[in-house]
């Protein structure tokens, strides 16, 4: 039986348990930060934060020097990560006006952000070129038109980059699976010739690079090693037959993190090793100048360095079938055990180092039997206010959380050498119905 120590190694890297039993995270016991907060309550560990913001520039850099790191904000951003993400060095990833504003809000440097969308409007086209932003991925032809008309009426060029869809299945939840043929994002490989020459083509328009992303939690390193030979042969043909330098490869995120203790995901180094290797190997074999090489990790710097805090209510046992644990929380604030079967652990965060009593189910109180946060996990007895903990929520949790059954979006904590500072307050029922006209 796997014991809750083993556990920790899921949870941010200061994690560890006090002389009480309880779970300590960034030097701040999670039971008083929960009866000072509420819950649920949402704690990152701002250590783990900084930690592999660090591996990651350590890893790629000093295999490629020529690495710039672009964090995907998707994955969640707010005011006070977007600081730290600055003053680390990293570029954001944004995909909408309104996560391009958070940046703009802290005076995050305009020519280290990468626009991406599917579908970005006029408004947001204009947007990015009036705030200058860093690099414009162009998703399809409308917006490789769109953009130049819209370019050439400002009179800022702006440097772009072509969004392709290499074909490479990573072997992934197809909800999260992007860079396969006949998905909505990026140009297809047999459009490529067609694309490239028109923003060539386009005055209004610098183009100076390609990008892929092939999805989210990717376990394997193979699609990356396939993607980039499938791209640079696109590039070197560009080459030939048209004059292309390619200046800047971005090749997206998609690095996993560990979730549960029989799944470990491939370290940081791993994924350098097979990615530079590859990426210089192949400029090699075809003659092809070393470009800038940009990486969008969002899950591998947030996802392990926050958690979510829930207070137990309603323990259900149903003698030889299920014992259900409700929690004050659920699919309202963590939706992706509902949305794609994502899989998490769990501790007891007042009972740390106690035995294992049998499995529960830990069920969220919204209104649908789909709302479970974690099925068939064993713990340790459980009574209503028992604080139940579970690790790597710090990825997409908090961006696709709701007001479901109108509840109230929680708060968020940054923890650090015993010191916690709240960084989003909890919502009020005042927010939840200051938008409504009668």
């Amino acid at each position: 039986m796997v014991t809750k120590v083993a556990k920790l190694n899921l949870f941010p890297l200061t994690a560890e348990v006090n002389d009480q039993g309880h779970l300590v995270i960034g030097g701040c016991d999670t039971v008083e930060l929960a009866a000072e907060f509420g819950t649920p309550l949402y704690v990152f560990d701002e250590f783990s934060l900084r930690s592999k913001c660090h591996e990651f520039k350590t890893e790629f850099g000093q295999r490629y020097p020529e690495t710039t790191l672009v964090y995907a904000s998707k994955v969640f951003l707010n005011r006070a990560l977007a600081i730290i993400l600055r003053e680390e060095g990293l570029g954001l990833d944004v995909v909408s006006a309104g996560e391009l504003a958070i940046a703009r809000s802290v005076d995050f440097p305009m020519d280290m952000v990468y626009f991406h969308g599917n579908n970005k409007s006029a408004e947001e086209l204009e947007l990015a070129l009036e705030h200058h932003v860093g690099r414009i991925v162009v998703d399809n032809f409308d917006e490789l038109s769109r953009l130049g008309e819209i370019a050439e009426e400002t009179g800022h060029i702006p440097d772009i980059l072509l969004r392709l869809t290499p074909g490479v299945d990573p072997h992934t939840h197809e909800h999260i699976t992007t860079g396969v043929i006949g998905g909505k994002f990026g140009f297809p490989l047999f459009s490529a010739d067609k694309a490239m020459t028109k923003a060539m083509l386009t005055p209004s328009l610098n183009l100076v690079g390609l990008h892929f992303h092939l999805g989210s939690l990717i376990f394997e390193t193979q699609p990356y090693h396939d993607a980039i030979e499938i791209v640079l042969e696109c590039a070197a043909e560009m080459k030939q037959k048209h004059g292309f330098e390619l200046e800047e490869l971005n090749i997206g995120g998609g690095f996993a993190i560990q979730y549960t203790l029989d799944h470990p995901a491939p370290s940081i180094s791993v994924y350098a090793e097979v990615i530079v290797s590859k990426l210089l190997s192949k400029c090699r074999e075809l003659k092809l100048a070393s470009p800038m090489l940009t990486l969008e990790p969002g899950r591998a710097i947030v996802g392990q360095a926050g958690i979510a805090l829930y207070r137990a209510g309603v323990v259900k046992d149903i003698p030889g079938i299920k014992c259900y644990v409700s929690v004050d929380g659920g699919m309202a604030d963590n939706i992706r055990p509902a949305l794609y079967g994502a899989k998490y652990e769990a501790l007891v965060a007042n009972k740390v180092l106690k035995k294992e009593a049998g499995q529960v189910n830990i069920a969220g109180k919204f209104c649908e039997s789909g709302d479970i946060l974690v099925k068939d996990i064993s713990l340790p007895q459980i009574s209503a206010g028992d604080i139940i903990a579970i690790p790597d929520c710090g990825a997409y949790c908090l961006p696709l959380q709701s007001n479901y059954n109108a509840s109230l979006k929680p708060a968020i904590v940054l923890a650090k050498k015993g010191k916690v500072r709240l960084i989003r307050r909890r919502e009020t029922f005042d927010d939840l119905i200051g938008c409504d006209l009668l």
